[in-house]
């Protein structure tokens, strides 16, 4: 059986809705925070320097 995207979209969805019932009420709802905001700059650096990368090997 092959699973088309529209299929796999759909799974997904009711996966999110299955599992919408198992959240821990202990963790608030908030949006993720860096404790570490060299960290996601380190992340977007590295991100860019494969770019740049990839970008000179097909050159």
């Amino acid at each position: 059986m092959i699973l088309t995207v529209s299929d796999m979209n759909r799974l997904e969805q009711a996966a999110r809705v299955s599992m919408g019932g198992f959240q821990d009420l202990d963790v608030p709802a908030s949006p993720h925070t860096s404790r570490h905001p060299s960290l996601r700059f380190a992340i977007v650096v590295l991100i860019a320097a494969i770019v740049l990368i990839a970008a000179l090997q097909l050159t």
